[in-house]
């Protein structure tokens, strides 16, 4: 080896040996934080695995969804929020932040087998969850409705009787639509797409006449369709109001806390409000698409009093 490769070889090893010093040193300081706070699992977990683990979605536009494989959006710069305040209380600078893809059909399944430790997407508040998995503050409220094409004649539910709709599996909004394709007698055929840009292709391919969903995430796709985005409408009245709130496991009132009072405090501070005008009201990646979807009444009341309450 040449002197100069040599060297450079020695700067490396040097280097490296410093970062493992850092990190060895700030995982010690991790663990000493953990154990002078009140027992929380997911953050023991967390300190002891130097990362965590986020929940991440593929195309829940605005709220969590990728671009250049890289996710992005409303909700997960909550989860990221939620991620600075975590390095405060367990003094690591350097906490890493491993993202996971999930589903709308596995995402309750990561969190309770441990694989992801919080995920901040699109995930309804629904009473049938909480056997399963705890709930933050709600960060988002919303209604159930459809997307169809402006020439179809479609307006409410009744105009769907003996046709094909889309939805995306495991769902809140899977489960009502069956249910109301039976109390109404409309003989839908429900095709339940793997995820909301599958379920919006239906639609935009006439494989379906509508895609039901939260009004938001329909929003969304609409957008990404450019100037086409005229061709479509978001109409019905709303199956059901929801909200959504960030996910986590059952048992640990310390994590859940600690993200409940970062969502408090970013909607009490006016921040949320900022948040939202960011993903909602402006031009957002990929292309600059701007949802034009003002801040309801029923999202300033919520900012005005947090809280992690159901409205089903």
């Amino acid at each position: 080896m040449k002197p100069k490769h040599a060297i450079a070889a020695l700067a490396l090893l040097t280097t490296a040996g410093a970062h493992a010093a850092t990190a060895a040193a700030e995982l010690v300081k991790a663990q000493t934080a953990v154990d002078q706070m009140p027992p929380s699992a997911t953050l023991r977990k967390i300190a002891e695995n130097g990362a965590i683990v986020l929940g991440t979605r593929e195309s829940s536009v605005p709220f969590s969804y990728t671009v250049k494989q890289q996710p992005v959006g409303y909700s997960y710069d909550i989860a990221l929020k939620v991620v600075g305040e975590i390095k405060k209380r367990l003094n690591m600078p350097n906490l890493a932040v491993k993202n996971v893809m999930v589903t709308s059909a596995n995402r309750i399944s990561y969190v309770v087998n441990n694989q992801v430790d919080l995920e901040c997407g699109s995930t309804a508040h629904v009473a049938e969850r909480d056997p399963l998995v705890a709930f933050s503050n709600s960060f988002f409220q919303y209604g159930i409705r459809m997307a169809v094409k402006k020439n179809s004649g479609i307006r409410d539910y009744d105009d769907l009787a003996n046709k094909t709709v889309s939805t995306t599996a495991g769902t809140s909004d899977e489960r009502m639509l069956r249910q109301m394709s039976i109390d109404r007698k409309l003989n839908l055929r429900i095709i339940s797409a793997r995820d909301h840009a599958e379920a919006f292709a239906a639609l935009k391919s006439n494989r379906a006449v509508a895609f039901v969903m939260d009004d938001p995430l329909l929003y969304g796709k609409i957008a990404q369709e450019g100037a086409a985005r005229n061709d479509y409408v978001v109409t019905g009245a709303p199956l059901a109001n929801e909200a959504y709130g960030c996910m986590m496991r059952k048992g640990d009132p310390v994590f859940k806390q600690i993200v409940d009072d970062v969502i408090a405090n970013m909607q009490r501070s006016g921040e949320a409000t900022k948040l939202y005008e960011t993903w909602f009201m402006r031009p957002i990646p990929p292309d600059g698409m701007n949802l034009q979807f003002p801040m309801s009444a029923e999202m300033k009341a919520l900012f005005a009093n947090p809280n992690d309450r159901t409205i089903d």
